[in-house]
């Protein structure tokens, strides 16, 4: 399975954004609109990039953890494609966004940041019906020198039907490492968008993606 390239875009300006995806769109699968993100422009970010970018998927990262149904209505109907839940929130939320995302043919996304139990969690979530089960490591945690590159190990290994996502700190140079335990999406944020030529940048991982497939 080739893995996705969803390209994540957190401490951005809404202009930086737009001028950013006409320069790579062709080399990605999912554009995500970051928590940051949305927090500075609220669910219009989210509708005027669908708008101008409607071959992509468009993730929104809302990170949900409680009146599930209705935050995640509020995204999809701005045009999102996945909402991301927050895997440590109670069954009962999780399974209003599934029942939410499957009304209306999208997807949910679980982010595992701080789930103590990995392998656990996400076989319950798996079993609950969640569309991709993503590790994060989140960014406060990369400063201490973390990496999600041990519990994508972990989860593909004890959830190997699950969908899963890898997100913390990949960039061009670590990509192959990820790719190497085959991970249904790559997430990667500041290793574009922080990159002296992002198109170039992306070029290249779509040809690494490719070629990991092989």
């Amino acid at each position: 399975m080739t893995a996705q390239l969803q390209l994540a875009l957190d401490d951005i300006t809404y202009t930086a954004a737009v001028e950013l995806l006409h320069l790579v769109e062709g080399y990605i699968d999912i554009v995500e609109v970051g928590t940051p993100l949305m927090m500075r422009y609220g669910m219009a970010v989210v509708a005027d990039l669908k708008r101008n970018f409607p071959q992509l998927d468009l993730l929104c990262d809302t990170k949900i953890m409680d009146a599930a149904a209705m935050e995640t209505r509020l995204a999809f109907n701005a045009g999102a494609d996945y909402v991301t839940v927050l895997a440590v929130t109670d069954d009962s939320s999780i399974a209003e966004c599934v029942r939410t995302a499957n009304d209306v043919g999208r997807k949910i996304m679980a982010d595992m940041i701080c789930v103590p139990d990995l392998p656990r969690r996400a076989n319950e979530l798996h079993e609950a019906g969640v569309h991709v089960i993503a590790v994060h490591t989140g960014v406060d945690q990369q400063a201490r020198g973390r990496t999600p590159l041990e519990d994508l190990q972990t989860l593909t290994t004890s959830v190997p039907s699950a969908a899963v996502a890898v997100a913390g700190g990949i960039d061009l140079d670590t990509a192959s490492s990820y790719l190497a335990h085959d991970p249904a999406i790559l997430i990667i944020g500041s290793g574009i968008t922080q990159a002296a030529d992002p198109a170039a940048t992306t070029r290249d991982l779509r040809r690494m993606i490719e070629g990991a497939n092989r």
